[in-house]
């Protein structure tokens, strides 16, 4: 849309109102605003999963916060909002005033300004996170968020305590060039010379023309940590950003050479790879062609070289005078560069092992669930006779752009009566609904945006497979379920992380219970049933207190991140009451027919451990735990079937194949994770 800047802000405070006025989960327009930012920032590029918190006293103030991974930058935000009809101004005063009293804050977090708070406030924590994490922190991003229109300059960077503070601000002019321009993240341009002092040399342009032309150069490890520190994470193409993210850690390998052989880095080093739409060329000083500037820049192959040089200078002060990096730096057309540089991309990082899944909501998985969000009639709440339907936004800003595109108050109206705010949903809740019904509660504690590259990541190593009306049915009732155990936990007051709370307790309920819950039961009603509403209830104290203990002396949010923490919430002694018993799926029983030829073969240790464990397991348990994952819609077809398979070998007294066992094994250590248990496990048959 090319609106005015009016127009825009409008559009921009329907959208916060709307979504402060939901049903149930009314908030104030300030909040809305906040998290409405964040999300635009996340999907930028700018953050990764920063998290919304507030706290307002008199000269401190602060909106909330992100620490990088390795706790070398801390990223704090200020909401800066504006409910006022027309666009207003911010001058340099407003602007001055705004980061003096975030970093204000800043400064009484560090020094334990969490002891003073209550433990149940979104600023507890965040203060209490920076205290913890000050020791490592080596430089300050503070960003501005405001529906003000920004008429001075950005404060140039400045020091506190020893540490860089760089300062940005994200105003109503900035989002509306960002919303028009149909992207997801602002272009990235280098000024080279600006930024490094003279032009970088270069060998090129080699390719081929009209598609592309490849540049080899050198780069100063200085001139890339630079870079890194000016950009960010959104330096790093999308694939490439979320494996490292994901699963990186700071390269010791790299550090160390940093430190000790800084001149050899080049010779050690694979390199980087890089993409843009264009680049700017001179000549050299000393003859040849130089590079003055680069256009749409993005790193495809190398991003824990980058992340790692700029660490080395951020955290350890390191000097990379001597450090220099071979690069190759690829120019695609722009109408070709949504074509050619995922392509680059996967085949830069083949040889890494990194797996491409497309992170994005373009994905054909959320392209169909988005179509079938807008067929699919939900039953009437309670029995009701009012149907209606759960809208998968699968774009930022789809429900608020349909709701503003029926003109007329009765209009609009019906399109909420029909499509109820609450049960909007993005891709970022159903990796939540899914990885939380899957039993990955620290996966979903790490964030949205990197639960959710873990959730595509997941779906990828699946395979694709068909979205039916009957699978978004089951999705719903998984979000019905979450969802209720939110508004529960919530009435029960037990203090902070709550979202941690919701995710344990109902992967605790989920893996008691062998995730025998009926969905089909609660797509029907809408509602879950009070016995399930009472085993929350129950559950979650149990398990809040269980998140506080095994804690420790370490930051509850960041424990919750760990495997070992779901270990602990494991460990919990809790069984279901016989009403939720009752409303249960009960586990089913078959007949077995006839039964494959076993064949002989040479067999690896661990193909004999795995024939002897499956050879173990009863008929019964078999067809049990082939009905429980038809039942809860866990395991591949194929899985499910083999399953059957094997029990009707068992009730034949027949062997398994070398390959029925190995993947039996898999199948039944997966299942055993998920709670599945057999009513009974009567002994192998005599062979």
């Amino acid at each position: 849309m090319n609106d005015s800047l009016a127009e825009f802000n409008e559009r921009l405070q329907q959208a916060v109102i709307l979504a402060a006025s939901e049903e149930g989960n009314e908030a104030t327009l300030p909040s809305r605003f906040v998290e409405y930012m964040l999300d635009v920032l996340t999907e930028a590029g700018e953050t990764d999963d920063a998290r919304a918190a507030s706290y307002a006293a008199r000269g401190a103030r602060a909106s909330g916060f992100e620490l990088s991974e390795d706790e070398g930058t801390l990223h704090m935000f200020l909401a800066d909002y504006r409910s006022a009809n027309g666009v207003e101004s911010l001058g340099k005063g407003d602007l001055d005033a705004q980061f003096k009293r975030l970093l204000r804050f800043v400064e009484q977090a560090k020094d334990g300004l969490w002891r003073t708070l209550e433990e149940t406030s979104t600023g507890w924590d965040m203060a209490q996170r920076i205290h913890e994490a000050w020791k490592n922190v080596g430089e300050l991003r503070l960003t501005l968020l405001t529906n003000a229109e920004l008429k001075t300059n950005v404060p140039e960077p400045t020091d506190f305590e020893g540490r860089g503070v760089r300062y940005d601000v994200w105003d109503l002019g900035r989002l509306r060039k960002l919303d028009s321009s149909g992207r997801a993240q602002e272009p990235i341009t280098v000024n080279v010379v600006e930024l490094w002092g003279e032009p970088i040399p270069c060998l090129g342009p080699h390719g081929q023309k009209d598609s592309y032309e490849a540049y080899l150069l050198t780069l100063p490890g200085e001139f890339l940590a630079s870079v890194y520190e000016l950009y960010g994470p959104r330096l790093l193409e999308l694939n490439v950003r979320s494996f490292l993210q994901s699963r990186g850690k700071v390269n010791r390998g790299i550090q160390e050479t940093i430190r000790n052989e800084p001149a050899r880095f080049l010779a050690y080093n694979n390199g980087i790879s890089m993409t843009a739409s264009a680049v700017e060329l001179v000549d050299a000083p000393g003859g040849g062609r130089a590079i003055a500037g680069i256009h749409d820049l993005q790193i495809v192959n190398g991003g824990q070289t980058t992340a790692s040089l700029h660490y080395a200078k951020v955290k350890t002060k390191a000097d990379l005078s001597e450090v220099h990096v071979e690069s190759k730096l690829s120019v695609v057309e722009p109408d070709r560069l949504s074509e050619l540089v995922p392509l680059i991309s996967q085949f830069a990082n083949s040889q890494n092992r990194v797996n491409m899944a497309d992170f994005t909501a373009n994905d054909p998985f959320h392209v169909e669930l988005e179509k079938l969000s807008r067929i699919v009639w939900a039953p009437g709440s309670g029995g009701g006779p009012h149907m209606t339907r759960w809208y998968y936004e699968r774009a930022r800003g789809q429900y608020a752009d349909a709701h503003a595109r029926e003109r007329t108050p009765a209009r609009q109206r019906e399109f909420k009566k029909v499509h109820p705010l609450s049960q909007k949903f993005t891709k970022t809740d159903v990796a939540k609904f899914e990885n939380t019904w899957d039993q990955l509660p620290w996966l979903v504690s790490l964030g949205a945006e990197k639960n959710f590259r873990e959730f595509m990541l997941r779906l990828e190593k699946r395979g694709r497979f068909t979205l039916t009306p009957e699978y978004f049915q089951t999705l719903v009732a998984k979000a019905i379920l979450f969802r209720s155990a939110e508004r529960t936990i919530g009435s029960l007051q037990l203090g902070g992380y709550r979202a941690q709370a919701v995710t344990y307790t109902l992967a605790k309920l989920l893996n008691v219970t062998a995730q025998r819950v009926d969905l089909d039961a609660i797509w029907r009603a809408q509602e879950i049933s009070s016995p399930l509403v009472h085993a929350i209830e129950e559950l979650a104290s149990l398990v809040h207190a269980k998140l506080v203990a095994s804690a420790g002396a370490r930051n509850i949010s960041e424990w919750a991140k760990k495997e070992d923490c779901w270990k602990a919430v494991q460990a919990i002694e809790w069984q279901p009451s016989r009403e939720l018993v009752a409303t249960l799926l009960q586990a089913g029983r078959r007949t077995a027919t006839t039964t494959d030829s076993s064949v002989g073969e040479i067999l690896s240790d661990a193909e004999k451990i795995a024939m002897l464990t499956v050879s173990a397991v009863a008929a019964q348990t078999w067809f049990e735990l082939s009905q429980w994952a038809k039942q809860t819609n866990n395991l591949m077809p194929w899985q499910r079937s083999l399953a059957f398979s094997l029990g009707k070998n068992a009730a034949a007294g027949k062997s398994n194949s070398r390959k029925q066992a190995v993947q039996g094994e898999k199948i039944l250590g997966e299942a055993k994770r998920l709670g599945f248990a057999p009513s009974e496990v009567s002994a192998p048959p005599d062979n």
